[in-house]
């Protein structure tokens, strides 16, 4: 992990740290850290605040157990804020919510659609394409991803851009049903993949 830089004079030593997914890229939450915080985060390994609440360090999870795995850490361009790469360990919120910003405008896209296929399961298969694709047989969302995936190596092959767009598109949304169907959370695709860029 780079040296940090950080500017702990411009705001009292105290310093916003925004703490993302490092698998889905979602933000989980807010927290600020002082020069104690961030030096028992590095040298723990678990993302630890300055509650000014309690005021005292406050080390995410230290409760509930849904403790955040520090990743990277870095600053922005005026080292007056931190943003932290993490791992949880299960709901950040204390509302039991994966994070503290949980609507859905805030996911990042491929959370979003992935949260919309999951809702599709209780509509109405006569009204919705998704949901037909999830109460039919599981062949057949096999069969469009294979499908799909065959068409865009076709528009790669061609160099037909607008296709390839295209045709990943459906491949995405077809790859993201079937992973719903299967009972398989897309951060665990992202944590496979994760563990093989290791």
């Amino acid at each position: 992990m780079t040296t940090l830089s950080i500017d702990w004079n411009k705001m009292n030593n105290l310093v916003p740290a925004v703490v993302q997914d490092h698998h889905s890229g979602q933000v989980l939450m807010l927290g600020y850290m002082n020069p104690e915080a961030l030096a028992v985060t590095l040298e723990s390994g678990k993302v630890t605040f300055y509650s000014r609440s309690k005021d005292r360090l406050w080390t995410k999870g230290e409760s509930s157990g849904n403790v955040l795995t520090l990743v990277s850490i870095g600053t922005d361009c005026d080292n007056d804020a931190i943003l932290v790469q993490a791992t949880p360990a299960g709901p950040t919120c204390h509302l039991g919510n994966t994070s503290c910003f949980n609507d859905l405008d805030n996911q990042p896209f491929l959370g979003k659609l992935a949260q919309v296929v999951a809702a599709r399961r209780d509509v109405d298969p006569d009204s919705s394409y998704t949901a037909k694709l999830l109460a039919g047989n599981p062949r057949r969302v096999a069969q469009k991803v294979g499908e799909e995936g065959v068409e865009v190596a076709l528009a790669a092959a061609t160099n037909d851009r607008e296709n390839l767009l295209d045709e990943t598109a459906d491949l995405l949304y077809h790859l993201t049903v079937l992973l719903e169907q299967q009972q398989v959370p897309l951060p665990e695709v992202i944590a496979r993949l994760a563990q093989r860029h290791k």
